[in-house]
């Protein structure tokens, strides 16, 4: 392709693709530390002595935590920027999850969880402001849908994963392990991730593309404002449906699993693998 000055022709880049696979794996790493405790329910209530109110609580303070991490994690990656402000809400939620393993107690077990909570909830808005920076309108679609899809495939990977560790090394090991992954997604990150203008991996064609549409308008968007548009609802009834039954998916059903058809860990992947595919397609 022309370069438009010296007339040498440049080979059209795609890295923004390597920048999504980047937050699909983030994504993927970010529900596999997440899915860890509904595997490990029964080790926790029998080495913690919690019952399932208990294991409610700890699961109300991750999400509570993680709402609030959404509305905080806008206004931190303005800040930081997106590549720190991602990097940072990474870096905590692997310390949090790597910090179930030394837990002696429910209190300790629920620090744990809403530390991870509020961090995790940097994940997804981050993702979206790197598609936003990296990707044309008619490209972000695709990218968000790719990445997003990083959320069944962690799952799915910790059914596999976390009976296999815990059988073999222990549940703590199981934390362990699974919030190492963090760190180590944290240095192709922090060694790829920068402005598609800045980067010298983006050819010219790349940033063209890249900086094809409008910029959007400068002026901020008031919250109550928002609550003037249909799709705006259609977002809020549509998640306030689905969202009980996803968390239910995440923290409940391998217990259910456990208690009703009488699964252990030995056998629990291949069920639970069934219900997030199936929750894959369906989303």
């Amino acid at each position: 392709m022309d370069d438009g000055e010296s007339g040498v022709i440049t080979r059209a880049s795609r890295y923004r693709w390597w920048i999504c696979a980047l937050l699909f794996f983030g994504t993927t790493i970010c529900y596999l530390d997440r899915q860890v405790i509904g595997i490990l329910k029964p080790n926790l209530e029998k080495d913690l002595r919690l019952d399932d109110v208990q294991f409610g609580d700890v699961v109300f303070w991750f999400q509570a935590l993680y709402a609030a991490g959404y509305l905080l994690a806008g206004r931190l990656n303005d800040i930081l920027r997106v590549r720190r402000g991602y990097a940072l809400a990474v870096a905590v939620w692997s310390v949090a999850a790597v910090g179930h393993a030394f837990v002696r107690s429910f209190t300790g077990l629920a620090i744990a969880r809403g530390v991870l909570g509020l961090s995790e909830g940097g994940n997804f808005p981050a993702a979206i402001r790197s598609v936003s920076e990296w990707f044309p309108r008619k490209e972000r679609a695709l990218a968000a849908g790719i990445f997003n899809a990083g959320s069944n495939v962690g799952v799915m990977v910790s059914a596999l994963l976390v009976p296999w560790i815990t059988l073999t090394f222990g549940w703590r090991a199981a934390f362990e392990v699974t919030g190492v992954l963090g760190f180590i997604w944290l240095v192709p990150w922090l060694l790829c991730y920068r402005q598609p203008e800045d980067h010298p991996s983006v050819s010219k064609s790349e940033l063209a593309l890249i900086q094809s549409d409008p910029p959007d308008p400068p002026e901020a968007v008031p919250w109550l404002s928002l609550l003037r548009y249909r799709s705006t609802w259609a977002f809020v009834v549509a998640t306030a449906l689905t969202s009980p039954v996803w968390w239910f998916y995440l923290f409940w059903v391998p217990d259910f699993l456990f208690k009703n058809f009488h699964f252990d860990l030995k056998n629990i992947g291949l069920p639970l693998i069934v219900v997030y595919l199936i929750a894959d397609v369906g989303g």
